[in-house]
């Protein structure tokens, strides 16, 4: 438990410093979930576990911060309905995690599939929303797309896609619906820290690391809000997704980072 600072490659550093940047960026509400390339960037370089692990205590903090803009802006209604649903992914998420946790190779290509599945995501979603008509979603489907989103969110911290699919067809105000989804993932989060401390994720030296990233993320946050105000997101998104899909794909295929970067 008390364990020392680990060491860690200097491909590491690289790509934890820009998970954590990216995320931070991301909670200052730019760029469109940029913040889910975190998990499989730095699975290139650490185990997947360590490398969600690490992760988790960043996003909790970070909506803890982004919470404050939305104190009492969500939709109560959908979170009743979405909370148990999670839970019943993450608990599925835990079991996947405990069973392969000796199998690194099926991890990494879990993670790789994410990755690529919410690229294809990001490059679907105008055509979801003009198929996902105006309604309200059964409770059924809002159980079902919050498991599956509890369940990716606990592997690699990607739980976005599932949610919005039961979340865009409803339409919500702007304020209500970005407050429902940091309500529902800072909600996520913390649950997480349950299954991630009985499969002894949370170690001591890792916290050394999470403080040491962490003003990043903070910072990130600052450039987010900047960039929000003063740039269109259409391009930087693009160059992240693309970063994600070949992160995907070597994560798939397997190899190094620095193979990956010959």
């Amino acid at each position: 438990m008390f364990d020392a600072l680990p060491q860690y490659p200097i491909a590491f550093w690289i790509s934890a410093l820009a998970s954590v940047a990216l995320i931070g960026i991301s909670k200052a509400g730019f760029g469109a979930g940029i913040g889910v390339i975190a998990t499989p960037l730095m699975a290139l370089t650490i185990s997947t576990a360590e490398a969600a692990a690490l992760l988790l205590p960043i996003l909790i903090i970070s909506d803890f911060m982004a919470i404050q803009q939305y104190r009492a802006r969500f939709d109560r209604r959908n979170l009743l309905i979405m909370v148990p649903g999670s839970i019943l992914g993450i608990a599925a998420g835990w079991f996947f995690f405990g069973y392969f946790s000796g199998n690194e190779r099926v991890l990494k290509i879990g993670i790789g599939i994410l990755a690529l599945s919410f690229v294809a995501f990001q490059l679907c979603r105008s055509f979801l929303s003009g198929v996902l008509a105006r309604r309200t979603p059964s409770i059924g489907e809002g159980i079902f797309w919050s498991t599956i989103s509890g369940f990716t969110s606990t592997l690699a911290h990607v739980g976005s896609p599932p949610a919005l699919v039961y979340l865009l067809p409803q339409n919500l105000p702007r304020d209500i619906y970005v407050g429902t989804t940091i309500y529902f993932f800072m909600i996520t989060n913390v649950i997480k820290l349950v299954p991630y401390a009985q499969l002894n994720l949370l170690r001591v030296g890792n916290l050394y690391v999470v403080f040491l990233l962490l003003p990043v993320a903070l910072l990130g946050v600052k450039v987010g809000a900047q960039l929000n105000r003063r740039c269109s997101d259409t391009w930087f998104n693009r160059i992240v997704y693309g970063l994600l899909f070949l992160t995907g794909i070597q994560l798939i295929l397997g190899g190094s980072f620095l193979e990956m970067l010959k």
